[in-house]
């Protein structure tokens, strides 16, 4: 068939454009099936844990929740365990988190999942090494992708060009592919790759509501500092309450505080600004933590936020031999922390899609795989930013279903922080562990539809209350 996934194979060569996440664990896909994958990365690579040019978020929080950790056990066999020996904390949820949403404290039971909080840099470097070891796959770094050879019926591989200094005025080079992965992240630029070689772009949705963060580093002694006993610190905005934070653990004994608002009244990066910012939050908490606690580094501004997904699932005159995964495929905004999740269940698709057996792995069957373990994340990610009064781009307006669901996850955002069961199934589909569906359940509709929203304390729960 014209479209058949080609890079797949004996003699078969795949590129992917990208050593992001997303890149490294599509390569370690596509090992197993095809001879040689290369992986084009326009940064030097460093030797180990460092932050680099490519990844302008590694300095902020970062979060493994339960549907990762399961994706990267499955690709890495005991791969969160070699987080852990790196220093990568664990948190439990919810007994360990302070968290005020929609209004409430949620009561801090008994732990019902856990995530990872790693720096990005730490986790990047485990993946890398790990995918790396593989011998059929090959870096080069340094070196960027400026375009695709081949035409509108089929990708044959990508015009790649050295970068620094030595490398000006050199011409493209070919670099032939049966396969080629666009993973090179939220600033791809396949729509215009596809256009010159005759082919059509992907539709665009966007959501954009101007939230910009603000990150830093704090030092301690192990404890945590403010007078709380919480692992962690999530204050969620909403429509009403348009200011954010979360506090968490990372290796060495260190910790990030991640503080956001809309544009306009964005964190300022002086250091007595971003803590005077704190003031903004509903509560104190916060404040009192960062009064507490010892600055490392200084603060670092983020403002690149919109939800994006580039609808490569949708017909169009496309060319076989070609794929987008990661933020090339679908980006969400960061503070809800799906993206290296993302990541993982991406490259599981592709791996399942490429090892069907009844069926040949067309092009727009892989995509379309890879496409459907977006929609939940998307849905969680746009459909909260959609209510957001900033709300803007052309995936803002919302539908009649639109207004049904979100009337039914309002009623469970508010019944969440009190009632146990309820709080756990929220929990559940948040962490990309069961799907929006589970909400609907019985017993949850039950208590989302008729049960009582508890009242709210004035200060932060104490730790594990109980279960009733």
């Amino acid at each position: 068939m014209a479209d058949t996934v080609n890079g797949t194979g004996a003699g078969r060569h795949a590129v992917v454009v990208g050593a992001s996440l997303a890149g490294l664990l599509a390569a370690h896909v596509l090992a197993e099936h095809a001879e040689r994958v290369t992986i084009v990365e326009r940064d030097r690579l460093p030797e180990g844990p460092e932050p680099r040019a490519g990844v302008p978020q590694s300095r902020h929080t970062h979060v493994l929740i339960p549907g990762g950790q399961s994706a990267y056990e499955t690709l890495l066999p005991g791969f969160t365990e070699e987080l852990r020996e790196h220093g990568a904390p664990r948190v439990g949820t919810p007994d360990d988190i302070v968290q005020w949403q929609a209004g409430r404290w949620f009561r801090r039971t008994e732990e019902t999942a856990h995530f990872v909080t790693p720096t990005r840099p730490l986790f990047e470097w485990l993946v890398r090494r790990r995918v790396l070891a593989g011998s059929r796959i090959e870096v080069v770094d340094g070196t960027e992708t400026v375009g695709l050879i081949g035409d509108a019926a089929r990708v044959r591989g990508v015009l790649v060009r050295e970068r620094g200094p030595a490398a000006t005025g050199r011409e493209p080079r070919p670099l032939t592919a049966d396969l080629v992965v666009d993973a090179s992240g939220r600033g791809t630029r396949a729509a215009d790759w596809l256009t010159r070689i005759g082919a059509e772009p992907p539709a665009e949705e966007v959501l954009e509501t101007g939230l910009a963060y603000a990150s830093r580093i704090y030092r301690t002694d192990g404890e945590a500092p403010g007078g709380t006993d919480a692992r962690g610190q999530f204050v969620v905005p909403n429509p009403g309450q348009t200011f954010g934070a979360v506090v968490l653990p990372i290796e060495d004994d260190r910790w990030t505080v991640t503080l956001w608002g809309l544009r306009g009244a964005e964190p300022p990066l002086d250091d007595r600004g971003f803590t005077e910012y704190a003031d903004r939050l509903p509560h104190p908490v916060v404040r009192r933590w960062l009064d507490a606690a010892k600055a490392d580094t200084s603060a670092l501004a983020y403002r690149t936020t919109a939800n994006v997904r580039r609808r490569y699932d949708r017909p169009g005159r496309r060319p076989a031999g070609f794929l987008a995964t990661g933020d090339a495929q679908c980006v969400f905004n960061p503070i809800y922390g799906q993206g290296m999740t993302v990541a993982a269940l991406s490259a599981l698709a592709l791996r399942d899609a490429l090892g069907e057996r009844r069926r040949t792995p067309t092009t727009r069957r892989v995509q379309r795989a890879m496409s459907a373990v977006v929609r939940q994340a998307w849905d969680i990610s746009a459909g909260s930013d959609k209510n957001m009064p900033t709300a803007s781009g052309s995936a803002a307006r919302s539908t009649a279903a639109d207004r049904i669901s979100g009337w039914y996850l309002g009623r469970v955002e508010a019944r969440a922080p009190g009632d146990p069961e309820v709080s756990r199934a929220f929990r559940d589909v948040l962490y990309l562990v069961r799907p929006v569906t589970s909400l609907f359940a019985p017993r949850i509709a039950r208590a989302v539809l008729f049960g009582p929203v508890r009242p709210a304390p004035s200060e932060p729960p104490a730790r594990r209350e109980g279960t009733g």
